[in-house]
């Protein structure tokens, strides 16, 4: 599959939603209540949300869609569950602060640079998993990263979900601390990891 990605674009919001609602759920814990999930994700990634994203300079979104001009390389059912999600495989989401400190205070003490930037959001439809998007995703939103001028990117990761921080580690990222993350009535716990840009 081949795709295209590009800044996202306040037409985006619905997809975004749609295609948040499926990922998300696949980087909780197992023991993430169906409950939680359902209120993150009607707090956090709505489409009202994600017009609000859209709108704040602060923030930046890449997606990525398949290439209609190449015939897309995608199986017909494949492609009926990413049409459901309003066309996008993957999206990611930058967060920039005031003088480049993250906003988690544990966050802040464990990432050693600034100016840094926060990636808040990668996920990829897993209809696209292991077609190499996630790669092609991460290369293009350090590109945007270093274009803000920040000379780090961080992240949190649940640290039960083993395959994204596999994927993390292989991207050029290290742990280097942890920070609690709210999920319904609950703290889950996150590595902290960051990625020198410069």
């Amino acid at each position: 599959m081949t795709v295209t990605i590009r800044p996202a674009t306040a037409g985006d919001a619905e997809a975004l939603a749609r295609l948040a609602a499926v990922t998300f759920p696949l980087a909780c814990p197992p023991s993430t209540t169906a409950d939680s999930i359902a209120w993150f994700i009607a707090e956090e990634l709505s489409e009202v949300r994600f017009a609000e994203y859209l709108a704040d300079p602060e923030r930046t979104i890449l997606v990525a869609e398949p290439d209609r001009t190449s015939g897309a390389g995608i199986a017909l059912a494949d492609a009926q569950e990413v049409a459901a999600t309003g066309g996008l495989v993957g999206w990611s989401m930058l967060v920039s602060t005031d003088g480049g400190v993250p906003a988690d205070d544990d966050a802040a003490a464990s990432v050693s640079t600034r100016p840094a930037i926060e990636l808040s959001k990668m996920y990829v439809h897993p209809v696209a998993h292991g077609a190499g998007i996630a790669g092609s995703l991460m290369a293009e939103t350090l590109a945007a990263a270093a274009a803000t001028g920040a000379a780090v990117v961080w992240l949190g990761v649940n640290q039960e979900n083993r395959r994204a921080i596999r994927f993390y580690e292989k991207q050029g990222f290290e742990v280097v601390g942890t920070k609690g993350f709210r999920l319904g009535d609950r703290v889950e716990h996150d590595h902290v990891l960051e990625h020198a840009l410069r």
